[in-house]
């Protein structure tokens, strides 16, 4: 759907409207983003597509007004082009500014009936002198309220906090408490303040999720933005111009991340992809599950996203770090009795100096001391296979431990360095796979495993924050050469999968410190969380589909001998609605807590075939930490699945909210545990589940359909 009315472009689908026009100057400005049906998003400030600042090249203020930035306000229309790929449309706007040859292209992208657009820029040096850029926005929207106080009164601003142990914790505020009202003589203070968060250094979750959103508390408009960028340069900010709420999408910038890049005449330069996604009265239910649909569109196919394996991992509540033959062998079993279809070899597999492996690792050797019999690993890796099972190991590509012989087989160039020396983190070197020397090391490591070995899945952990970056190349900046190693980790990434296309790869951070759609779009799935208290991991459980579509969210799920039944129960049902990371001490529990294992893997088998095509909703809100009520749902066309969750200190009923069912005579059936004490009542008229669980901690899995007229 494209139209032109003298300035005005009209570009989109039926679900997504974005409208440009070019001011008297020939600037481009985004007028409409929104529904196709909509009028424009109201009067306000208009703002240009990019905004761009290089030495030299600064910001430009009217009073105390923000403009803009100059080059972003000196960038004229040249030429736009529309193109259909399938099921995503593109528009190409290209600009150019004639006194500085600086040439822009504004690449907006979205899947077909989706709510989501996509963008990028790409500068290009058409001039005669080199421009330094300290900053590149990725997607400039204003006019996201109408103009007016009222308005801008209403909206809350989201973000999400997250934290070693502690992810993806939402919160939501008034966007006044960062862009007040200044009524009176000075009543335009735009530019200087607002929301703002950034990322840094090499972990690109680390503290916040590289994701942000506003949402009216009126209407229920909302939007929902994520950076698809796997390192800490990214920022974002949303605040007030104009009258209206705006945001901005940055990759690393030189202010927040020393990111500078020298742009010589005849050089390009493409900025990280973002994502924003949109509901017009839907809320944050309607927005997550468009950006959900959007992460299935974009992401690379593989088998593992349909099929959804049950994975065991040795590691957490289990052998943490110390596996061997001896310990590994009743595992194995204990997890094929389970219904395990992949069993993974996590941390220390490799370590003949019992614990003494950090500041060594990088040769991916197995320890002879730790698999002493005459076929060393293999005999646990036969072991896995025998019992129907994928075999897995856990692997950190990017580090070398100082110790390790690999520090001093491979150039200083292979590494990380600032100022001509390797950086080293805790005892470890950082490898730059932008060097040949380091990509052929890893491809040798993974060669040998997986088609030397035959492992099907490695956990790809990334344990240390080396700091600001690399200045490999003269006058590289440590910003540009960490955005240059990111983009190389993701092409190496590619280059694994193409080589080997059956591979399963989870990517994993000390849990989720590099979360993030850049790594999401190629790798299978996310660890969520170290967290080792089944308790605390439930509101983690819930929240991970924000940040991940359900079937690549790894949940882990943990059962202790001296767990309660009803804590097996709760640890289960933690990972029933993502991916089950099955891990603890199986072979000691009991017969009726084991039984609850196998229940609910059998369970999950038998869901799990809907996983994929389902979207996420939250029917008591996104959940804070310390709530003692949470409930994620998870809902197709025909079937609607419920995960609640009562923790210690909650009363016995809570009262959930399903929108989408309102007017349905409904049945409900509890999947799991099949001799839980779940009393569910439900409301048709006000689309309320009414929710009783007799003990705490206890949390359930509850089906509903559509009541057919012969059904009790």
């Amino acid at each position: 759907m494209t139209t032109e009315q003298g300035t005005t472009l009209r570009w989109g689908h039926e679900t997504l409207r974005l409208e440009i026009a070019r001011d008297d100057n020939g600037t481009p400005r985004l007028t409409h983003l929104g529904l196709p049906d909509e009028g424009g998003n109201g009067a306000g400030e208009l703002l240009p597509l990019v905004e761009v600042t290089a030495t030299g090249h600064g910001r430009v203020w009217s009073g105390t007004r923000l403009v803009g930035t100059e080059l972003g306000e000196r960038l004229r229309h040249r030429a736009h082009h529309v193109t259909r790929d399938g099921d995503w449309h593109t528009l190409t706007v290209h600009l150019h500014d004639p006194e500085t040859g600086l040439a822009a292209e504004v690449t907006y992208r979205s899947p077909d009936g989706v709510p989501v657009l996509r963008s990028e820029v790409t500068l290009r040096n058409e001039g005669q002198a080199t421009l330094h850029l300290e900053s590149v926005s990725s997607l400039v929207v204003g006019r996201l309220t109408a103009n007016s106080p009222a308005a801008v009164d209403a909206v809350d601003v989201l973000s999400a906090d997250n934290d070693w142990l502690s992810e993806c914790r939402w919160r939501r505020r008034p966007l006044r408490l960062t862009s007040p009202a200044h009524p009176g003589r000075v009543s335009d203070v735009n530019g200087r303040s607002g929301f703002a968060l950034s990322g840094q250094g090499t972990w690109s979750s680390c503290g916040h999720l590289p994701m942000g959103g506003l949402t009216d508390r009126r209407s229920g408009r909302t939007w929902v933005w994520q950076i698809e960028h796997n390192g800490g340069g990214w920022r974002w900010e949303s605040g007030e111009r104009g009258k209206a709420a705006y945001a901005a999408l940055f990759g690393p910038t030189d202010t927040h991340h020393g990111w500078r890049h020298a742009l010589e005449p005849g050089a390009a330069f493409t900025t990280v992809p973002v994502a924003l996604s949109f509901s017009a009265d839907g809320g944050l239910d309607a927005a997550f599950a468009a950006l959900t649909r959007y992460r299935r569109a974009i992401r690379r196919p593989h088998t593992d996203h349909q099929h959804l394996p049950v994975v065991f991992n040795d590691y957490m509540n289990c052998l943490m770090g110390d596996p061997s033959t001896e310990q590994l062998l009743p595992l194995i079993d204990a997890a094929a009795d389970a219904g395990a279809e992949y069993f993974v070899i996590d941390a220390g597999w490799y370590d003949g100096d019992n614990g003494g492996w950090w500041d060594s690792v990088g040769a991916w050797e197995p320890a002879a001391s730790r698999f002493p019999g005459p076929r060393g690993i293999h005999e646990v890796l036969d072991r896995i296979r025998e019992r129907g099972m994928v075999p897995g190991l856990w692997l950190e590509p990017e580090v070398i431990g100082v110790h390790s012989p690999v520090a001093r087989s491979l150039p200083d160039e292979a590494f990380f360095r600032r100022d001509g020396v390797r950086v080293t983190e805790t005892g470890r070197h950082h490898l730059d796979l932008r060097h040949p020397a380091a990509r052929v090391h890893l491809d040798e490591v993974v060669d040998r495993l997986v088609g030397g070995w035959g492992v099907g899945y490695l956990k790809l952990d990334h344990n240390i924050d080396p700091g600001s970056g690399t200045s490999a190349h003269p006058g590289e900046t440590p910003g540009a050469g960490l955005l240059g190693h990111n983009r190389a980790h993701l092409a190496w990434l590619d280059s694994v999968l193409d080589r080997h296309p059956h591979l399963v790869l989870e990517n994993c951070s000390s849990g989720g410190m590099r979360w993030d759609h850049a790594l999401l779009s190629r790798v299978q799935l996310q660890s969520t969380s170290d967290q080792q208290d089944l308790r605390l991991y439930a509101p983690i459980a819930a929240s991970a589909p924000t940040a991940a579509t359900p079937e690549q969210g790894a949940v882990w799920a943990y059962p202790q001998p001296e767990d309660s039944l009803d804590e097996v129960a709760f640890t289960m049902a933690n990972a029933l609605l993502g991916r089950i990371h099955l891990s603890g001490r199986i072979p000691e529990l009991e017969p009726a807590a084991r039984a609850l294992v196998h229940e609910a893997v059998a369970a999950y088998k038998a869901i799990r075939a809907d996983l994929p095509q389902a979207v996420p909703s939250w029917p008591l809100g996104l959940p804070s930490w310390d709530d003692t009520w949470i409930a994620l749902a998870l809902r197709t066309p025909a079937t609607t699945y419920l995960t609640a969750w009562r923790r210690p200190g909650a009363a016995t009923t809570a009262t959930l909210r399903l929108p989408h069912l309102r007017g349905t005579a409904a049945r409900i059936g509890l999947l799991y545990p099949s001799a839980g004490r779940a009393d569910p009542a439900w409301a048709p008229d006000t689309a309320e589940l009414s929710l009783t669980l007799p003990t705490a901690p206890s949390a359930v899995l509850l089906r509903i359909t559509p009541a057919t007229p012969d059904a009790p």
